[in-house]
């Protein structure tokens, strides 16, 4: 394991790899608002175990990679799906297994649609289609949009931040499991404490979406994997099966009961399907 800063088109970002460089590489996308540390260490290292050279990194106003004053990104949601592309330059990689998560899986679908040629497959977990379709989606529901109306919180206490974004996660988790209130308090509280500026994470709700790919999602190619949690409350799970419809041979696995995100309770089953997602690109 190894933490270090690369600069991509003057843009400092922080990134960390798990595992032998020989191995098939995954990059990992986190969804936006959220620091690498989000996909959490014992499930990078069980990739890594499994014979994948694994690499997670902190979006802009995340962590320790470039901070920008609040309310003013300077970078739009493109930029973004860029900074992809400028992570696989640094270490050397010209194409990728990309596994995004949430608004991370939408940066790995424009990954594929305006990049193709760095990508090998694509896993996208708990996350919506980045470009329009036909089929109707499902609305968030009530309890999250009622949450995202009514919670109060002081940006510039980290306290505040951290008791708020501990309700979000266990609106997120979906109510039908338990929620490990120790274990993701303490993940938050590093989170917040790891960034240059904790209250910056709020631009990456005002980011404008940059050049829209103007191809649809039939167009992508790569081996498609679409996990989604059956009480998701942000893109219910008519949202994973929406994908798993309009890319050309995707497949789903639902996961009973998960909610929005990667929950430690899931690390084996989707660990075992990302290891044989990617493992097919390696028979062909």
């Amino acid at each position: 394991m190894s933490e270090w800063m690369i600069d991509t088109d003057g843009v400092e970002l922080c990134t960390e790899s798990f595992g032998d460089r020989s191995d098939p590489p995954v990059l990992l996308v986190m969804g936006t608002g959220a620091s690498m540390l989000w996909w959490e260490e014992g499930f990078c290292r069980m990739l890594a175990e499994g014979g994948r050279f694994v690499i997670r990194y902190d979006h802009r106003d995340t962590g320790r990679s470039v901070t920008y004053e609040p309310g003013r990104p300077g970078y739009t949601g493109a930029d973004l799906v860029g900074d992809a592309v400028g992570v696989l330059d640094a270490h050397g990689i010209p194409a990728a297994h990309v596994v995004g998560v949430s608004a991370g899986g939408g940066f790995a679908q424009l990954l594929a649609l305006d990049h193709p040629d760095r990508v090998l497959s694509l896993v996208l977990i708990s996350t919506s289609r980045a470009v329009a379709g036909d089929r109707e989606l499902p609305p968030p529901t009530e309890e999250f949009m009622r949450f995202a109306s009514t919670a109060e919180v002081d940006w510039s206490q980290a306290a505040s931040v951290i008791e708020y974004l501990v309700a979000y996660s266990r609106v997120l988790a979906g109510g039908r499991r338990p929620f490990d209130e120790t274990a993701v308090r303490d993940l938050v509280r590093r989170d917040v404490e790891r960034a240059h500026d904790f209250a910056a994470m709020r631009n990456h709700d005002v980011l404008p979406d940059g050049e829209p790919s103007r191809e649809p999602l039939s167009s992508i190619s790569v081996p498609t994997l679409v996990i989604h949690g059956t009480a998701d409350p942000m893109f219910p799970f008519g949202h994973g099966e929406a994908l798993a419809e309009e890319i050309p041979a995707a497949e789903l696995l639902a996961l009973k009961d998960a909610g929005h995100g990667v929950d430690r309770a899931d690390w084996e089953t989707i660990v075992g399907a990302i290891l044989t997602h990617t493992a097919a690109d390696e028979r062909a």
